[in-house]
């Protein structure tokens, strides 16, 4: 009985022993599921923080690409702003509202043929075309000097010769020969037909009768032909204005006024002036911007000042540059600025300095 107790007591403790062991297991799987899912909570956090830091990595790159292409917007802006500037300063009839604004002098011109036949009648309007071409401004500043060449060749030959040693008073002065470059410029060809059946007037007097009348009494008007007229073929009147455009039928009928700015009108018994003037129809054709360098006129800088007066020293400059064993040629035009600057002015056909 004594032996059965024993055993009995070694069986619990084992009992004991193997629920402590279960217990014990049991809290070891626990701990490691606790730790698969720290390990997984802490894998999200990490990818987490991961794509946080990539977030603020992008978002920081992208704030100094926005930063570095304001900056070259504003520096773009102040070139614009500086090119516009030196365009209104180099040429003051430019716009910016898309005219051009330019004084043309006088000048007589001759017609040098009329044209032939257009269809079944002969074309009596005139037809004008007129070459227009701007001067290119260029601003030459103190002690430079600007020389044109007969060849082109000897020019673009001293450009690359690059630095020149110059006998200035009797010494030796190196200066530098510089290809010219020009600001822009404006060629157009300028088209004018003045109509041969067509007439503009102006001056018609306001009074209180209908529109129609008023067509009708400037048709009979202008139907005499002892005043110079013709049958009329269509009037346009406007009456705010107090003008009209008469159409003739005759081909060559408007040419009839061409030495003519008065017309007789007699209106409800009483005697008028119109004023009477050509209709000319006015387009640009081929419309061209260009700009370049000059290919016969080189830029002469870092002329030193002597005592000697500015027409000496053009001569002597333009000695050395003569000669042939210095690279030059026969110079078709010198200008050399010794007291403060000076603007010249380039032609777009032969490039010559003016």
């Amino acid at each position: 009985m004594e032996r059965l107790n024993e055993e009995l007591v070694k069986w619990k403790e084992k009992v004991e022993k193997a629920a402590k062991a279960k217990a014990d297991l049991v809290c070891e799987l626990n701990a490691d599921e606790e730790r698969v899912k720290l390990e997984e909570e802490m894998m999200k956090l990490g990818f987490q923080e991961k794509q946080h830091k990539d977030i603020i990595v992008s978002r920081d790159a992208y704030e100094r690409e926005f930063y570095e292409l304001n900056q070259e917007n504003v520096e773009l802006k102040r070139e614009i702003e500086k090119l516009k500037q030196e365009i209104a300063e180099c040429s003051p009839e430019h716009t910016w509202d898309g005219q051009i604004k330019k004084k043309v002098a006088e000048m007589k011109m001759k017609f040098i043929y009329m044209e032939d036949m257009k269809g079944d009648y002969p074309d009596m309007n005139t037809h004008c075309v007129f070459g227009v071409a701007t001067k290119i401004p260029f601003r030459l500043n103190q002690n430079q000097a600007l020389l044109t060449f007969e060849d082109e060749e000897v020019a673009q030959r001293l450009i690359k010769m690059g630095k020149h040693m110059v006998n200035l008073d009797n010494k030796k002065a190196g200066v530098r020969v510089n290809p010219v470059t020009l600001e822009m410029g404006v060629k157009f060809e300028l088209h004018v037909t003045i109509s041969g059946k067509k007439i503009n007037v102006s001056e018609v007097p306001a009074v209180h009768i209908p529109d129609d009348w008023m067509r009708d009494k400037l048709e009979l008007n202008f139907y005499k032909s002892e005043q110079g007229g013709g049958e009329v073929e269509n009037v346009i009147y406007d009456r705010r204005s107090g003008t009209a455009v008469i159409t003739f039928r005759r081909p060559g009928a408007a040419n009839d006024f061409v030495r003519r700015t008065k017309y007789p009108f007699y209106l409800n018994g009483n005697f008028h002036r119109l004023s009477v003037f050509p209709h000319v129809k006015v387009h640009l054709e081929k419309f061209q911007l260009y700009c370049g360098i000059s290919k016969k006129t080189i830029l002469l800088k870092g002329i030193e000042e002597t005592e000697d007066d500015e027409e000496s020293m053009q001569d002597m400059i333009e000695i050395h540059f003569q000669k042939p064993s210095n690279g030059g040629g026969e110079i078709e035009k010198i200008i050399y600025a010794s007291k403060g600057g000076t603007w010249v002015c380039f032609e777009e056909d032969s490039e010559n300095a003016m």
